[in-house]
């Protein structure tokens, strides 16, 4: 049956233990943390592909950029929402203030400045994974009793971007969203998406702002949200992917091993898993984001309340 509350529990994080348990058994781990460099140059290769498939779609037909939008600008974008939190752990350069800019940089395509304040809600989902208080990622009660049928996920995935960026930011009041980052992100986007639009008008933004909203919704990519915390085995509350779209993604796939070692980059996660096959090969995880997506949809068993949820500590 599908449940009618999320799953409450009192116990620490199952990511605090276990990583204290991989350390006493691989405590050679510790060397694969660390900064990775090259992370930059694919935000610049990144960011500059989508910025010239807008230039080069302007002009053309809805029917042209529409599928591009949905199958390359998505799959851009995502891998650009992948590598911001990269930044936001200070995994791409060793000095905080590079890493916020060239998380404001990979922001460029998406049309609404996002990356500060998402790396902020990002950094406390670690820190409060699972409390309603603190983590933006876990669904209100409300929400979760709306969103039950199979119309009904699908809308609320299509629409996941505003439903992370302004229902549940607003339902965490014990967050301050506004710094002087927060402001400078907004102040850069606003200058380029005007110089964007002065010198090729409309379409183009247009085509950033379809790809950016498919990046994290109706789309196999997007299933990424339900693979990472919504419950598929009883007693786990985190859970990877390791199928090919990882190449995509910069690996964010491996998703408990990202919440094990948030000092571990993109590049390394792999290695990680590799090297402690005995703590992470006996947990659930998923092969497929796109049968994940459609199970999401048409399994009424499955619901937003598959969640655990910890107690806030404040």
């Amino acid at each position: 049956m599908a449940r009618t509350d999320f799953i409450h529990v009192a116990q620490v994080q199952q990511h605090i233990v276990r990583r204290r348990e991989i350390l006493r058994a691989h405590p050679e781990i510790r060397s694969l943390a660390g900064p990775t460099a090259s992370s930059a140059l694919w935000v610049v290769l990144l960011v500059a592909t989508q910025l010239g498939l807008a230039w080069a779609l302007s002009g053309t037909a809805w029917w042209v950029w529409l599928p591009v939008a949905y199958l390359v600008g998505a799959t851009i974008d995502h891998a650009l929402w992948v590598l911001i939190p990269e930044c936001a752990h200070n995994l791409v350069f060793r000095r905080p203030v590079l890493n916020r800019w060239t998380a404001i940089v990979a922001n460029l395509p998406f049309v609404t400045p996002a990356a500060e304040s998402f790396s902020h809600y990002h950094l406390l989902h670690h820190q409060h994974l699972g409390e309603m208080d603190y983590d933006a990622d876990v669904p209100g009660p409300d929400e979760a009793r709306l969103v039950r049928a199979s119309l009904a996920k699908a809308a609320w995935l299509a629409a996941f971007s505003a439903v992370q960026g302004f229902v549940r930011t607003h339902r965490l009041k014990k967050v301050v969203f506004f710094n002087r980052w927060v402001v400078t992100n907004i102040l850069v986007e606003v200058v380029a998406m005007v110089a964007l639009y002065w010198w090729l008008g409309l379409q183009p933004i247009v085509y950033l702002f379809l790809s950016a909203i498919f990046a994290v919704g109706l789309h196999p990519l997007g299933a990424r949200w339900i693979q990472e915390h919504y419950v598929f085995a009883e007693g786990q509350e985190t859970y990877s992917y390791y199928g090919p779209l990882n190449r995509v993604c910069f690996n964010m796939g491996y998703h408990n091993e990202h919440h094990d070692f948030v000092t571990v980059p993109w590049s390394r996660l792999p290695k990680l898993r590799a090297a402690a096959p005995e703590f992470y090969d006996t947990l659930y995880f998923h092969l497929s984001w796109t049968r994940l997506l459609f199970r999401f949809l048409f399994d009424r068993e499955v619901t937003l309340f598959d969640r655990v949820v910890h107690p806030s500590r404040d």
